[in-house]
């Protein structure tokens, strides 16, 4: 709740000021004197202060100087009976953001005071949003750009419920790492993550891995064995690659699903346990449906909070703030001196594809730091295939006249038919730099650092321009 500090030596004044402020929904704090305002300041904070200038022990003007060099953290509102310009303006260099002179209306104060809180209230989520979307790093994670921003929204909003998340993304972009992060980030952290990976283990094992077995169930089997979904009781079980999960244990999936039951193989007693799902693939679920190799009502009971890890090409500058962070972890265990790479190297970087994500990066640095000496990567120390592929360092082509659609084409001068040549053809600034992106990131084949290189602005510009253009749509 709001609190609101009144420093009034006028009993009947600071009551009024108090019956005026009662349908404000804030703690109300009333003292008589400056000393007693600083003991106050000493205890608590205070969203407002409502200030008396003349006082017991002092001036309002003296508590406010007081206020601004300790830093304290409040919007004052000088009121006064014995008001005159120089004092409101002496207020005011202080830093007090309103100055009233008695006697005043409950309107006039309320909307004053109403203003304030509004005011700090959306300073507060300005803050925060801030803080949110402009981080580094989250969890294990290392990016920056606005793709990884909303992962770790998402990530940071989900880890606190129960229901099942559905991660999906290509190989090497952090699919564990987010599965992980939800663990992490959720009341289950101090119970355990458990994680099988369901494409690696023979599916004539899967079920006895996935939940234990009974002695003698089968050859082999000589001891009772606990599964991962009795290890995983009260914390997570993370089900990587699931749509390679034989269509056999899928069943038996959906029952432990469905009922947190389940019963270990060659056993006949039912186990209950409390465990939040977490599965990953790096295919297209819903065509595994449609293909027959993925049960349905299988994947709408796990389909409740999808999560899409981005590309490492989606990515853009995050390529160097991981390249970064891999190099310099990498240096430290082999004991290098490596701590940055030349500016070709980081535009090389850049402009690769990587097919492998976020996995080949961190091999790729590996490889730089165990066969090579030297405090910068070089061109030289690039292995295959960086060393080799192709980059058009020409400068971006001109618009073609056919390529944006909406921009008018008339006859004359490439600058006419870009901008128009009649006032009925201008085209706006929007429309221009819409087309120019656009154009941009045809000519780079969707390439989104490299178009923000040739255009000369950040990769961060491009994607806040496409999301803003997305919604617009």
């Amino acid at each position: 709740m709001k609190k609101i500090l009144i420093v009034e030596d006028d009993k009947n004044m600071a009551e009024l000021f108090c019956d005026y402020l009662a349908e404000i929904t804030a703690e109300i704090e009333c003292v008589i004197s400056v000393l007693d305002a600083k003991d106050a300041f000493e205890k608590t904070s205070y969203d407002i202060v409502l200030l008396d200038n003349m006082l017991p022990d002092g001036t309002g003007l003296e508590l406010l100087e007081y206020i601004q060099q300790e830093q304290i953290s409040t919007e004052v509102v000088m009121i006064t009976g014995q008001g005159s310009l120089a004092t409101a303006v002496k207020a005011m260099q202080l830093g007090a953001r309103d100055f009233i002179i008695k006697p005043t209306t409950k309107e006039r104060l309320t909307c004053t005071l109403n203003n304030i809180l509004e005011n700090r209230r959306l300073h507060d989520v300005i803050k925060t949003y801030e803080e949110k979307s402009d981080r580094k790093d989250f969890s294990t994670f290392v990016g920056a750009s606005l793709p990884m921003q909303s992962v770790y929204q998402i990530i940071e909003s989900a880890a606190v419920s129960k229901a099942t998340v559905f991660i999906t993304g290509e190989s090497g972009t952090g699919k564990e790492l987010c599965a992980e992060a939800l663990h992490r980030n959720g009341p289950r952290k101090s119970k355990s993550f458990c994680a099988v990976n369901c494409g690696a283990i023979p599916r004539e094992l899967m079920e006895s891995e996935v939940f234990g077995h009974v002695k003698g169930a089968f050859t082999g089997a000589n001891s009772d064995r606990e599964g991962l979904a009795h290890k995983a009781n009260g914390g997570t079980l993370f089900l990587d690659e699931i749509c390679e999960m034989d269509i056999d244990l899928q069943t038996k999936l959906l029952r432990f699903i469905q009922t947190g039951t389940f019963q270990k193989v060659g056993g006949n007693k039912d186990e209950k346990v409390d465990v939040r799902f977490v599965c990953a693939t790096n295919r297209d679920p819903l065509k595994e449906v449609q293909a027959g190799n993925f049960r349905e009502d299988l994947y709408y009971r796990l389909h409740v909070l999808p999560i899409a890890m981005p590309s490492l090409r989606e990515r853009g500058e995050d390529v160097m703030l991981i390249a970064q962070h891999f190099l310099e972890k990498c240096a430290k265990e082999e004991g290098k001196d490596f701590k940055g790479f030349d500016e070709d190297v980081r535009y090389r970087l850049l402009q690769y594809s990587w097919p492998g994500n976020v996995r080949q990066l961190q091999n790729v640095i590996w490889n730089i730091v165990v066969l090579n000496q030297g405090e910068s990567i070089t061109m030289k120390m690039l292995p295959s295939p960086l060393d080799s592929f192709s980059i058009d360092h020409a400068v971006a082509p001109s618009l073609p006249q056919s390529s944006v659609e909406g921009l008018p084409m008339v006859h004359g001068s490439m600058s006419e038919n870009v901008f128009g040549n009649s006032k009925e053809t201008l085209v706006t600034m929007d429309c221009l730099e819409k087309q120019a992106i656009e154009n941009a990131l045809r000519v780079c084949s969707n390439n989104v650092s490299e178009a923000a290189h040739f255009l000369n602005v950040s990769t961060a510009t491009l994607y806040r321009k496409k999301n803003q253009w997305k919604k617009e749509a």
